[in-house]
């Protein structure tokens, strides 16, 4: 009899494995009632800006003092817009958690510095916020952080509605930028945004209060009610530059620094969150014993193996 005549075979089976699924971070994207919210605040935001190179004399003289209008109407269309993110699906309890967080952590940078030598951290998180929410949310995080800021500083005054709406445009941008998110030019796309919108931001806001310096500010620098626009346009691109620029070059260099060291991670920290949130994900619902079914997987069948003991002694 030989010697393996007491062994027994023995059958091991690799216990059956489940493919691993990786979740690719993506840019939360609009709904059409979204996109026509967004037209409206885009409107009303041009005609705030751009009207002292449009207007006559007489409507400078007769509207020049309409910014709580201007913020009534910014409120109600910023509702708009979360009404529209909620009918789509987008914005549910989860999602105005993170958005509150990130209005919240907009609102803490801005009570760091105040704008300060036009140093202003604060838009560093709206860009992070706007980059992984998406545009629609992105808007509403920029305005909110604003709001945030100003409460907190006691800086609520009839430049607020602009501020909100310069605000929601650079979270609204950085949630439309051309770049695949998680990228390695991610980082770099978005702290050249960061650094132009710096600039852009006190570009713009300077618009809410140039008409109305008066008699104070130097002829080639003063808006002229009435005149062609290109005289004003050159008007306001020297005041631009003798009075803001100064201010505005600090800004846009401390947030694209920011975006460069802290951007990764915090980005990582929204995305974790939006996942969890699980934006955007469809609803579905399933029976009791179907979710059974799919839980347990299926073990194959082992084949029967003989007996070594019953093969009989080998010769």
């Amino acid at each position: 009899m030989s010697a393996d005549t007491g062994a027994r075979a023995t059958v091991t089976t690799a216990a059956p494995t489940s493919p691993v699924r990786t979740v690719r971070p993506r840019v939360i994207g609009l709904s059409w009632p979204a996109v026509a919210a967004l037209a409206l605040v885009g409107l009303v935001g041009a005609v705030a800006f751009a009207w002292p190179f449009l207007a006559s004399a007489d409507f400078v003289r007769a509207h020049g003092n309409d910014a709580p209008w201007l913020f009534a109407v910014l409120l109600g269309l910023l509702t708009l817009v979360c009404l529209a993110e909620v009918s789509s699906g987008r914005l549910d309890a989860k999602t105005i958690a993170v958005l509150g967080v990130a209005a919240a952590a907009g609102g803490a940078m801005r009570l760091l510095s105040a704008g300060t030598a036009g140093l202003e951290p604060m838009f560093f998180v709206v860009v992070v916020a706007g980059r992984v929410l998406g545009p629609g949310v992105g808007l509403v995080s920029g305005a909110l952080a604003v709001t945030t800021g100003a409460l907190l500083t006691g800086g609520v005054g009839p430049w607020l509605p602009f501020q909100m709406l310069c605000a929601g445009a650079i979270g609204l941008g950085a949630g439309l930028l051309p770049v695949r998110p998680a990228a390695r030019a991610e980082r770099w796309v978005l702290a050249a945004y960061a650094l132009l919108t710096g600039l852009l931001y006190g570009a713009v806001m300077n618009l809410w209060f140039w008409p109305f310096l008066g008699a104070g500010t130097a002829p080639g620098l003063a808006f002229v009610p009435g005149a062609p626009l290109t005289q004003n346009l050159s008007h306001y691109g020297l005041f631009y530059l003798a009075t803001s620029l100064g201010w505005d070059l600090p800004r846009g260099v401390l947030n694209a620094v920011l975006v460069v060291v802290a951007g990764p991670a915090l980005l990582r920290v929204f995305r974790r969150a939006a996942r969890r949130a699980a934006f955007g994900a469809p609803v579905t619902f399933e029976s009791r014993a179907d979710a059974v079914d799919r839980d347990v997987p299926d073990v194959p069948d082992v084949p029967d193996v003989p007996d070594v003991h019953d093969a009989g002694p080998r010769p």
